[in-house]
């Protein structure tokens, strides 16, 4: 799991994890120094999460071709990405090589792979609906795959209609299979791939909660370790260090003092002193699935200034809470928490709140909906999003708070307890 903040960290701070391991900030000699008894305590949880059966992705597949003959689609291709983790269990690198699985709206997918890679891909067919007799079309080096995609369509009686393409899927393979087929209409398979992603199943939002949990837990035990003098890559190492005890996959963006004042963080590096604010943000993944935490606290005593702003977003993030529940407009969850902000005198709009308070979350850490002006989407109970309203101040400091929530049938629940102060961001005291 690599963010688009990590991207921009990446000259001050090293990327925090992969799917293999975790990288490490600090050198080799470091490895095997002691760790701090608040991290060296922690216990495994990896035993708490439950893997995604073939039988759950076989039943969004059906859910998919309901929503594909309600959009008057015939079939959509999945290429490598999210989408076709979540519908087969694959998990394929993206290459400048086609690969990719055509799910029809009546009959057996097919997918299309390189012939070099066909073993590879027939072992991680086998633990996905299409199983061990799936049907692996296959193209050499020198032949096209548009071709072949353009034939696999034809045996499924599917010379003309409407294709749809996932959101993430290349633009050169999608204007050459509009080229190969140019009797197919090509439109957008969004409608079916966030339609059935951003309603989460009780099994995914079990896994959600495991993430958020491990994330607040790695957290609490790096604050333990704060000390004066301490960097940004001292502190990631031991939330990174907490990660690896607790079993899971994770990273972390790390902003102390003015650099908070910055949504994604900035460049500059800088350490804790008596009075610095620091802010954590990102999350971890558990069995695909992600979780995103925002804390932002102060080493030894808050200014004044500093309470008033995190208690401006500390009722912000109550507002936009108790705003989301079944049939409310994603919009109307924004609107709520920029109000308190905005009379409270941050205001207008995104002056000193810069960005909208929410984001879609799941196997993606941002997916849809969006909880933003102008998203008349309504909210739906298993919905899952980010609730992170924040006050930046250029040039002192910036307070966020994030936790993630589900929609319930009467409301919405975060997954995790709200920070309750600066002085005591995990409720210890």
């Amino acid at each position: 799991m690599v963010s688009r903040r990590r991207f921009l960290q990446a000259s001050t701070i090293t990327a925090g994890a992969s799917l293999t391991g975790f990288a490490s900030p600090f050198h080799a000699e470091e490895a095997c120094a002691p760790l701090p008894p608040a991290i060296a305590s922690l216990k495994s949880m990896k035993d708490l999460a439950r893997p995604i059966r073939v039988d759950e992705r076989a039943a969004r597949q059906e859910k998919a071709r309901r929503l594909m003959a309600a959009n008057h689609l015939d079939a959509i291709v999945l290429a490598d990405g999210t989408s076709l983790n979540y519908f087969a269990g694959v998990q394929w690198w993206g290459s400048e090589r086609l690969f990719g699985l055509v799910l029809p709206v009546k009959g057996h997918a097919l997918c299309i792979c390189p012939a070099f890679e066909e073993g590879r891909a027939r072992e991680l067919l086998a633990n996905s609906p299409e199983g061990k007799n799936a049907d692996v079309r296959t193209w050499q080096e020198d032949q096209s795959p548009y071709q072949v995609l353009t034939q696999g369509l034809k045996d499924l009686n599917l010379s003309t209609g409407r294709l749809g393409m996932e959101e993430s899927v290349r633009f050169v393979f999608t204007d050459a299979i509009a080229k190969a087929a140019p009797q197919l209409k090509i439109t957008s398979a969004t409608p079916v791939t966030a339609g059935c992603r951003m309603i989460k199943s009780d099994h995914e939002l079990e896994l959600m909660r495991l993430a958020n949990q491990v994330t607040l837990t790695a957290y609490h035990a790096a604050y333990q370790t704060l000390h004066e003098g301490m960097t940004q890559a001292e502190l990631e190492k031991m939330i990174l260090s907490a990660y690896g005890q607790l079993g899971f996959p994770g990273e972390v963006d790390i902003e102390f003092g003015e650099n908070s004042s910055f949504p994604h963080g900035s460049t500059v590096p800088q350490v804790i002193r008596e009075g610095t604010l620091v802010m954590l943000d990102d999350g971890c993944t558990v069995e695909g699935y992600q979780s995103d935490i925002t804390r932002t606290f102060v080493f030894g005593k808050p200014s004044d200034k500093m309470k008033s702003v995190f208690e401006i977003v500390h009722r912000a993030q109550t507002a936009a809470l108790k705003a989301a529940r079944p049939g409310v407009e994603c919009q109307a969850v924004d609107a709520a928490a920029r109000k308190v902000i905005s009379d409270a005198g941050y205001g207008p709009d995104y002056k000193f709140f810069t960005h909208r308070v929410g984001h879609g979350i799941g196997m993606d850490g941002h997916e849809w909906p969006y909880l933003v002006r102008g998203n008349a989407t309504p909210l739906a109970r298993g919905m899952t999003f980010s609730d992170e309203p924040g006050i930046y101040i250029r040039g002192e400091f910036g307070v966020r708070l994030e936790d993630d929530m589900h929609i319930t049938e009467n409301g919405a629940e975060l997954f995790t307890p709200q920070s309750p102060s600066l002085e005591d961001p995990f409720g210890t005291a």
